[in-house]
């Protein structure tokens, strides 16, 4: 089994470092390659994506990602920008379906921003389309006839682009409890209604999972007022971006949640993808210790589920995870002052 490690930016590497030391406490034969990507990738190589990570990512069963983003990379044009990397390997490897679990841990209901009764309901998977939409439409600057400047982003999808990622959604349902919310903007974008209709026309594959729609702005309302009634939530890329980083604040925090970002690709144990923390670089903390690893060891998880076909193992980390919380050790993202090695040391006595 080869994973591919690109720990990245910012606090990247410290949270990287304490789900290899999770992963080294296993009993599996890995072997690990190693890149850079982002900001660290552009000041040692000239790129936020460098061929020789590309090598290592295709090489590889599975990829661990940490984080991109650097403050000392924002005069750069756009294609050098560290989160260039994460979009690239995305394009690059075929990564078109990204899965965001948002669930409550039991005792944690009180640090949602929702009432606990509420947040204690929250059991949900946001499936994500990872390669269309406005960040990968035709984009750029121009002038109007008027002289003003003016930018813009397509927003764009082909029927089989939402096929593919419809069939994600509905695959995920029938194994949850299956119900599936298909998230659009129907009533003013073509983009959305051509997506509508493939979903609908998907279905017909699925009728035993019970599909529903709505559109985004009433979907962001109903994560807040009852988050509860959803199980399976599946969208395009920028409506999926921020309804999981939405999802995220109502489990708690957003060191609490990992992704898993799949292609079509089979390796001998499993879907090829590409897993990660949903945060991001944080560089504000970095090198002070202070972040969450748990992101990035639940992210792990997925890892061994998806890519490794490790199901054992995977839900046994996650215990680890569940059992650390539980026993309040918590991160200063909770409130709490547990440090990110000393939440290594937690999960790891607990796996």
């Amino acid at each position: 089994m080869k994973i591919a490690v690109f720990a990245g930016d910012g606090i990247g590497p410290e949270v990287v470092d304490q789900a290899l030391r999770v992963l080294d406490a296993l009993p599996l034969k890995v072997s690990l390659l190693s890149g850079d990507v982002g900001g660290v990738a552009y000041k040692n190589h000239g790129h936020p994506l460098p061929e020789e990570t590309l090598v290592a990512a295709r090489e590889a069963d599975a990829i661990l990602f940490g984080a991109v983003g650097d403050f000392d990379c924002d005069h750069l044009e756009r294609h050098l920008r560290p989160e260039q990397a994460i979009l690239g390997l995305r394009s690059e490897l075929g990564l078109f379906a990204n899965l965001r679990p948002a669930k409550v841990f039991p005792g944690l209901e009180d640090r949602s921003a929702l009432k606990p009764e509420i947040a204690g309901a929250i059991d949900l998977l946001i499936v994500r389309e990872l390669n269309g939409d406005v960040y990968f439409g035709e984009k750029g600057m121009r002038t109007t006839t008027e002289g003003l400047r003016e930018g813009y982003d397509i927003m764009s999808y082909d029927e089989s682009e939402v096929r593919r990622i419809a069939i994600a959604g509905f695959e995920a349902a029938r194994k949850r409890r299956g119900k599936l919310c298909s998230v659009d903007k129907a009533n003013v974008l073509e983009t959305s209604q051509l997506w509508r209709d493939v979903v609908i026309e998907t279905h017909a594959d699925y009728a035993d999972v019970e599909l529903t729609h709505m559109y985004v702005d009433n979907a962001a309302m109903q994560l807040v007022k009852s988050p509860g009634q959803f199980d399976v939530v599946v969208t395009g890329n920028l409506f999926g971006d921020i309804l999981s980083d939405q999802a995220s604040m109502c489990v708690g925090s957003i060191g609490l949640l990992a992704s898993a970002s799949l292609g079509e690709r089979k390796t001998q144990y499993g879907t090829f993808g590409l897993y990660e923390p949903i945060h991001g670089s944080a560089p504000d903390i970095a090198g002070k210790g202070i972040a969450n690893p748990m992101a990035t060891v639940l992210s792990l998880a997925e890892l061994l589920r998806h890519s490794l076909g490790e199901e054992e193992q995977a839900a046994r980390v996650e215990a680890a995870v569940a059992k650390t919380l539980s026993d309040g050790i918590l991160g200063g993202d909770l409130g709490g002052t547990a440090g990110c090695s000393q939440i290594g040391d937690a999960i790891l006595a607990r796996l």
